[in-house]
């Protein structure tokens, strides 16, 4: 009876609107998720601990990761479904996008206001690069709009650096220096930039390019500028001395090739007299790229191994320089050259859209 009494009470004040209980709801679909944490990245180093956000969920990391894809390796713990808040970025169809941040972690698709008024959509993950100097964008798109994704114009001739490509790196380049003469090159050594996956591609031919561009003060010098220096370059201990004159071996090409022995070996590998006329390198672009590319591939120089070696097989950036030049720049030698080559490599891949990889000194 006192129990009627009571929920005929309790009844009364609901009616009235005294009693202002809010009961749980029963549908688990009225709870809010939490928001997904920061987008995880394939290329960022996670120890344990550690959260990222995949698939509408957050993982957090059991012990040290990188490159294991949340929800497929055992390292991930999961921790729930999520929406809202964090890193992902606000649809495509309105203003509401952020402004874009130096240093800030893109996701592909993420879309940025930059410092110009203008919106773009990022292509590939990225570290913040700079929407109007990087190809890691689309171009710009009006606002409320959705985007439509252009092709991608992959390079005809199979090689990683498209023309256009090669035109950002060398904007000043001596005429000498074509993207054909490049790429009819490549046949002699069909390895380069097409060993490992394709960000090993893109590294190695930055990296022949950066050097190259180092060598050559962006691919302007065709000749070695010290004319001082070319009566030097001929090593009369060898036997077959230096046909082409005494000052016929200075530096020349991509890579200043130098040295009456190594126009010797290089024509040998080549299938080119470079002993006997050693101004074909100065006068024909193919065999100019094809004479660096010999040295790329098949010279440790006074390194530890060729820097093709070097770049795939993940030693770094640093040991090519080494491999290059090491015994004038390397080990605090001259710190400023090294850095120079670094500087360029570092843009070259982020026009190429890949990442420099680690052991970038000497």
């Amino acid at each position: 009876m006192l129990r009627q009494r009571i929920m005929a009470a309790l009844a009364a004040l609901a009616v009235t609107g005294v009693l202002a209980v809010a009961l749980p709801a029963a549908s688990a679909s009225s709870v809010s998720a939490p928001a997904c944490v920061a987008a995880w990245k394939s290329s960022a180093v996670y120890t344990g601990g550690m959260t990222a956000s995949h698939n509408g969920r957050n993982w957090s990391a059991k012990w040290w990761t990188q490159n294991e894809t949340p929800g497929s390796a055992d390292v991930w713990a999961d921790q729930g479904a999520c929406g809202g808040g964090g890193t992902t970025p606000p649809p495509s169809g309105n203003c509401n996008h952020p402004n874009w941040v130096a240093g800030t972690w893109y996701a592909a698709g993420s879309i940025v206001k930059y410092t110009n008024g203008q919106f773009y959509r990022a292509k590939n993950e990225n570290p913040g690069y700079d929407p109007v100097i990087s190809t890691w964008y689309w171009e710009p798109y009006t606002c409320g709009t959705t985007p439509t994704t252009p092709p991608t114009n992959p390079p005809t001739s199979g090689f990683v650096v498209s023309q256009a490509q090669f035109d950002q790196m060398f904007p000043n380049r001596n005429s000498f220096y074509t993207y054909s003469g490049l790429t009819a090159a490549l046949s002699a050594y069909p390895g380069f930039a097409k060993t490992g996956s394709d960000t090993v591609r893109k590294q190695e031919a930055a990296a022949f390019l950066a050097n190259a561009s180092h060598e050559t003060g962006g691919l302007v010098h065709i000749v070695e500028q010290n004319t001082a220096n070319y009566s030097h370059y001929c090593d009369t201990s060898q036997s077959y001395g230096c046909p082409a004159g005494q000052s016929a071996y200075y530096g020349r090409g991509p890579i200043q090739l130098s040295w009456n022995f190594n126009y010797k070996a290089a024509g040998d590998a080549l299938g080119i007299n470079l002993l006997g006329n050693p101004y074909l390198v100065q006068n024909d672009a193919s065999v100019a790229w094809k004479t660096a590319l010999w040295y790329w591939n098949t010279q440790s120089g006074p390194g530890t191994m060729t820097p093709h070696n070097a770049m795939v097989n993940s030693r770094g950036f640093g040991e090519t320089i080494r491999s290059i030049n090491g015994s004038l720049e390397c080990n605090g030698r001259n710190p400023a050259q090294v850095q120079s080559r670094i500087s360029t490599y570092q843009r070259f891949v982020q026009i190429l859209g890949t990442t420099p990889g680690g052991n970038l000194s000497c």
